[in-house]
């Protein structure tokens, strides 16, 4: 069958669908730097897209559709493959061929074309180049890894290299061990030692005293600039401020995508947060409220 030349248009934002967004990574870095890049130099590049039922879809160009939708772009410069299916997985294995993925990507990759298209694992080697052994050692990586390790990953809370490690845990303790190395800041080293010596604990008596004793143990960070002393009023004021600012920022990213398009683990961990936030914003609503009630304002006048 003969290959269909893809073409190259400008195609609106919201018509730009993220089905595979779930297979790639994107640190908070990256994404301020492609902001930085889109607002000085305008797209350079075209992002990659296929057509999957009538939706022209994402395949390698997501930090470029997040940082024009922060900056408020009406579309992207797309280029269109009339592929499907394993082919359009294909292709985003092609277009990172330079740029290499990182390990857990191509896991999820491999663990894509085995679950979603249901290719075996000779054929996912013959399709990407690599050995089955290669293949399946991607395929235990991928599936090794608890879907709320994962989907702290993709949200940048743990590093993929620090992912691969939790991943030697038994299922059961990774969703704990990520949690402490998110909270505590550790460093790729530090958490690859963590989980040596939780392997290493001879029952679950010591491995507790490890994550303990890792709780209790910051990594290193830089010393705290020394900040003027505020009243209590203008803490006030600079909270009120900073929580307009966040709230108005949130509320634009939830208009701006579904929940649904970030993929089903990351969607439970976002919703999971959404719920606590909503609790707190309706106690403080009701202290706001209170707060600036006339009555209150009537008492400290000595009316």
């Amino acid at each position: 069958m003969e290959e269909v030349s893809p073409t190259v248009t400008a195609i609106e934002l919201a018509q730009l669908g993220e089905r595979l967004s779930s297979l790639r990574l994107r640190s908070p870095e990256a994404l301020r730097e492609m902001e930085r890049s889109l607002s000085r130099h305008g797209q350079l590049v075209a992002v990659v897209c296929h057509r999957q039922d009538d939706q022209v879809e994402v395949v390698d160009g997501f930090k470029r559709l997040i940082g024009a939708r922060a900056l408020g772009w009406a579309a992207l410069r797309a280029e269109v493959h009339e592929v499907s299916g394993p082919a359009a997985k294909l292709l985003l294995w092609h277009s990172n061929a330079r740029q290499a993925l990182s390990d857990l990507e191509e896991a999820w990759l491999v663990r894509a074309l085995y679950r979603d298209d249901r290719l075996t694992q000779p054929q996912i080697g013959q399709l990407l180049g690599r050995h089955k052994s290669w293949v399946c050692r991607r395929l235990v990586l991928a599936e090794g890894l608890v879907e709320s390790v994962a989907a702290d990953v993709r949200l940048g809370l743990v590093s993929a290299t620090a992912a691969r490690d939790v991943g030697r845990l038994p299922r059961g303790n990774q969703e704990q061990v990520a949690q402490v190395i998110a909270r505590r800041g550790l460093t790729t080293r530090q958490a690859a030692r963590l989980v040596d010596q939780l392997l290493a604990a001879g029952d679950e008596r010591a491995r507790s005293a490890i994550l303990a004793e890792a709780e209790r143990t910051s990594a290193p960070s830089a010393p705290r600039p020394v900040r003027a002393a505020v009243t209590p009023g203008e803490a006030m004021i600079a909270d009120a401020a900073v929580l307009a600012t966040r709230a108005t920022r949130l509320h634009a990213r939830l208009l701006e995508r579904p929940l649904a398009s970030l993929g089903a683990e990351v969607e439970r961990v976002v919703a999971g947060r959404l719920g606590e936030l909503q609790a707190v914003l309706a106690a403080l609503c009701q202290t706001l409220v209170q707060a600036s009630a006339p009555s209150a304002t009537k008492g400290r006048d000595g009316a």
